[in-house]
């Protein structure tokens, strides 16, 4: 008998791409974090940018564990249980 995966790949393209635009924001955070370093700018300004950063980051992150813990749900193919144990230990990391 085969046994099922314990690993989850998110099929939803609507949350893949609602995700990756996220990142995309979070990575020109980035490019400004660097800009203002390189321009001087104050501790005060450069925190709240990366904070902004951090936020980006793991809002993302929550909404790919969220949404692949929705299909695992869903989906009868795998081992639900090992899968959302799984998201639930990357949750944690993120807390």
């Amino acid at each position: 008998m085969p046994t099922k995966p314990t690993t989850h790949v998110l099929m939803d393209q609507e949350q893949l791409v609602a995700i990756a635009k996220r990142m995309k924001r979070a990575h020109g955070q980035m490019g400004a974090v660097i800009r203002m370093l390189e321009e001087g700018r104050s501790c005060d300004d450069i925190v709240t940018q990366m904070a902004a950063v951090g936020k980006a980051i793991n809002t993302a992150a929550f909404k790919l564990i969220s949404a692949s813990l929705k299909e695992c749900i869903e989906e009868a193919t795998i081992d639900g249980d090992v899968v959302t144990e799984k998201l639930q230990k990357l949750f944690l990391s993120l807390a």
